[in-house]
C-alpha cells in the first residue's frame, strides 16, 4: 500500500503488524492481503450512496475489512454482532448497504437480514480477493467516513458519520494517511484493542496501524488475559472503559503481581463515568498515564483530561478540546452560570446530525447550533465538567427530578456492591419511586442494609426505597447502563407494588 503499509513492510519484512492471538500477519502479508480485498472491492459496482457492512467478534479480519473498505474509498458501516436478523435488518436498510463482510458464526442471521446485500465471510473473503492482485490501488480515491449507529436507548438506533476529529478525511488516500499518521491517536508503539471493533474507540486503533504502530486484537475481554499479552507483546496502549479497570483490580493480587505491566504508556478510558476510587487505584497500579476521554459518537471526543489534572480534580472528565465551545444549559436553551447543574452543551464547527432523521437532529439542538449531548453537569469556574447522569435516566419521583447516578455512586462505595444500576419504577403515589439493582459481592447483602447505607449519605428523597439484588451483569460491554432495558427487564420479571415508604 504506497505511502503507508508499504514502507513498513519494506522497513522490517518480519516484524509482525496484526495479531489476534489465532492469526498474526507481517507488515508484508498484511500489506498484501489489504491491497487484494481493496482491489476485489474496487470491481463490486458499489455506488457512493452504498455502504459496506462488517459484522464479527473482534478479529485480524475485522480489522483487515474496515482497512479495505475505507481504502477503496467507501463508508463501513460496523454492526454489533449480537443483534438479531431484525436489527441487523433494520440497519442494512438504513445505511443502504450494498456488501457485508462478516465472521461464519453470524452468517446465517446476516443472511436472513441481508435483503439482497452480497453477503461474505472471511474464508469467502479471503478467497475472492485471492483472485485479484497484490497490487497497490489508486492512491487518488477519497475516504468516506464510516456510519455508525448509536446504541437505540430511545428506539431503533440512528446512524451518524463521525466527525474530522475522529477519522481525519482528506481529498486522497496520501493525504488521510498522513493525517492519521499526523493525529494524536495514542502513543507510539503496539496498541491493544480489548473494546468490541463494532465501537469507535477501538477502531482508533485500527487506524494507527496506518502510522506504523503495530495492532494486538483480543477477542473478547479477559482481565488475565490483558495482563499476560500486555507483558508478553510489550504493549504501550490500549482504550479501555471502566468496567475493564473494575474486572482487572478484582484480580487477587498475587495474580496482578505475576505481571509485568512498565511498557505500558498511555491508556485511554471512555464510554461511561469512572467511579473515583477505581480511577485512583488504576493510577496508583499503572501510574499517570490514564487519559479519559469524554464525548459521543455523534459529536466525537468533547473534553480530555490527564491523570495529574484528574488527581486535582476529582471526577472531572476535563475541559473542552480546542475548537469546541463547550456550555451548561437549561432545556430551554438558555445559559446556566458556573456550578449550575443542566444540560451539557457543544459548538463546534462539526454539526452533529442523524442520519435520515432531520427531525431528531432539531431536537438536539438547544439553541443555534448548540448540540445537546444528552447529559446532566456542571461546570466549575475554570471550566471543568463534572458530569451528573443521563439526562433520558432522570427520574421524577413526587414532582421532584431525581438523578439516579448520585445513589449510584454512594451504592459503589459500600463493600457488598460489585456494581448497581439506579432505575425509575411505576408508584402509586410519587409517579416514579427509585429501585437499585445491584450485583452483590457478598452472598450475604442485605437490602435493607443498603437502603440505610444510601440514607446515610444522602437527602432521602434521592435514595431508592427498593433494592433488589440481581444475577446478571447490568452493563454492556462499553461499560455502559442501558436503563429502559433494564427497566423494562425488571418490570417483567416483578410485580411492581406501591412502596407504603413514600417521600421521607
Amino acid at each position: 500500500m504506497v505511502h503507508a503499509i508499504e514502507q513498513y513492510a519494506r522497513q522490517d519484512a518480519t516484524a509482525v503488524a496484526l495479531s489476534d492471538g489465532t492469526t498474526s500477519w507481517t507488515w508484508p502479508q498484511l500489506d498484501e492481503l489489504l491491497n487484494r480485498a481493496v482491489n476485489w472491492l474496487l470491481t463490486q459496482r458499489i455506488s457512493p450512496d452504498q455502504r459496506v457492512a462488517v459484522m464479527g467478534a473482534n478479529s485480524v479480519h475485522v480489522a483487515l475489512a474496515h482497512l479495505a473498505t475505507t481504502y477503496a474509498g467507501l463508508s463501513a458501516v460496523p454492526v454489533n454482532y449480537h443483534l438479531t436478523a431484525d436489527e441487523v435488518g433494520y440497519i442494512l436498510r438504513d445505511a443502504a448497504v450494498h456488501t457485508v463482510l462478516c465472521s461464519a458464526d453470524v452468517a446465517d442471521t446476516v443472511r436472513a437480514a441481508a435483503a439482497g446485500a452480497q453477503v461474505l465471510t472471511w474464508s469467502e473473503l479471503d478467497a475472492a480477493a485471492g483472485q485479484y492482485p497484490h497490487t497497490s490501488p489508486p492512491v487518488d480515491i477519497a475516504p468516506a467516513k464510516p456510519l455508525y449507529y448509536t446504541s437505540g436507548t430511545t428506539g431503533y438506533p440512528k446512524g451518524v458519520e463521525l466527525p474530522d476529529q475522529m477519522f481525519p478525511g482528506g481529498t486522497s488516500m496520501v493525504e488521510y494517511v498522513q493525517r492519521v499518521i499526523d493525529s494524536p491517536i495514542g502513543t507510539p508503539g503496539r496498541h491493544l484493542v480489548v473494546a468490541p471493533m463494532h465501537h469507535t474507540g477501538p477502531m482508533a486503533g485500527v487506524r494507527g496501524i496506518l502510522a506504523g504502530r503495530p495492532l494486538v486484537v483480543l477477542p473478547k475481554f479477559d482481565a488475565e488475559q490483558v495482563l499476560a499479552t500486555i507483558g508478553r507483546e510489550r504493549v504501550e496502549a490500549t482504550m479501555m472503559v471502566p468496567t475493564h479497570f473494575s474486572r482487572l483490580l478484582q484480580l487477587p493480587a498475587e495474580v496482578r503481581d505475576r505481571y509485568d505491566v512498565s511498557s505500558m504508556r498511555s491508556i485511554v478510558h471512555t464510554g461511561a463515568a469512572c467511579p473515583v476510587e477505581v480511577k485512583r487505584a488504576m493510577i496508583d497500579w499503572f501510574g499517570p498515564i490514564l487519559v479519559e476521554a469524554y464525548g459521543s459518537t455523534e459529536a466525537g471526543t468533547v473534553t480530555l483530561i490527564n491523570s495529574a489534572e484528574w488527581l486535582e480534580r476529582p471526577g472531572s472528565v476535563g475541559r473542552a478540546m480546542p475548537g469546541c465551545e463547550l456550555s451548561i444549559r437549561s432545556e430551554a436553551g438558555e445559559l446556566l452560570p458556573s456550578g449550575t447543574t443542566g444540560l451539557v452543551c457543544i459548538k463546534s464547527a462539526h454539526r452533529p446530525s442523524y442520519h435520515g432523521d432531520p427531525e431528531k437532529t432539531r431536537r438536539s439542538y438547544v439553541a443555534d447550533g448548540v448540540f445537546a449531548l444528552g447529559e446532566i453537569g456542571h461546570l466549575d469556574a475554570d471550566g471543568y465538567l463534572y458530569l451528573t447522569d443521563r439526562a433520558s435516566d432522570m427520574v421524577v419521583s413526587g414532582g421532584v427530578n431525581v438523578y439516579p447516578a448520585e445513589s449510584e455512586a454512594v451504592l459503589r462505595r459500600h463493600p457488598a456492591v460489585a456494581d448497581v444500576a439506579v432505575i425509575g419504577i411505576p408508584h402509586d403515589d410519587l409517579g416514579e419511586q427509585l429501585c437499585a439493582l445491584v450485583v452483590s459481592a457478598d452472598p450475604g447483602a442485605d437490602p435493607a442494609e443498603l437502603v440505610a447505607w444510601t440514607r446515610e449519605h444522602l437527602a432521602h428523597y434521592k435514595c431508592p426505597n427498593l433494592v433488589e439484588i440481581v444475577d446478571f451483569d447490568l452493563r454492556s460491554v462499553m461499560g455502559k447502563l442501558n436503563k429502559r432495558q433494564l427497566r423494562d427487564r425488571y418490570l417483567t420479571r416483578t410485580a411492581v407494588a406501591p412502596t407504603p415508604a413514600g417521600r421521607p
